[in-house]
């Protein structure tokens, strides 16, 4: 499951060195977040927000667990295409983490790429001889986590 993980896109964050970091799996309908514990070294899905068609991204429910968890950086899951090229969804992510970086005024937000990161926890669940059917909040939250391990694990240098 964990083969061709992710590669960075962005140089490394200059996060704290302690203290929660949210990922934000940005997705046009559904936005998993997870959150790091203190040391930055486990990452555990959080929640999963939902946009309802023809509204906007839910902003203030974001802002709300920054400022609930205290987190002192976000990370924003970049969706590439196999190639490594950026579409219309990457283009939407990173719109969605320049305004999140409005709004958190202080806090870093960075991009990391996200390529896979649903299809390898469906793989995972499904392995495990679990079922994704009616659980797209469960799935989304935990692609956020696997998104964020592997931020905390290449920052640490133990990413595979």
């Amino acid at each position: 499951m964990l083969e061709g993980m992710n590669i960075p896109t962005v140089q490394p964050s200059n996060f704290p060195v302690r203290g929660r970091i949210l990922a934000v799996d940005w997705g046009s309908r559904r936005i998993g977040l997870a959150l790091s514990d203190e040391t930055q070294t486990l990452a555990q899905p959080l929640t999963t927000l939902t946009r309802r068609a023809g509204k906007r991204f839910p902003m203030a429910q974001l802002l709300e667990q920054v400022t609930r968890n205290q987190v002192v950086g976000i990370i924003v899951g970049l969706p590439l295409d196999a190639a490594g090229a950026e579409g219309d969804a990457a283009h939407a992510a990173r719109s969605l983490a320049d305004d999140i970086k409005r709004r958190v005024g202080e806090l870093e937000v960075s991009m990391w790429d996200e390529r896979m990161t649903t299809a390898r926890v469906l793989a995972a669940v499904r392995e495990m001889g679990g079922k994704t059917r009616g659980r797209k909040e469960d799935v989304d939250a935990m692609a956020a986590a696997l998104l964020l391990q592997h931020y905390l694990d290449a920052q640490k240098g133990t990413a595979l």
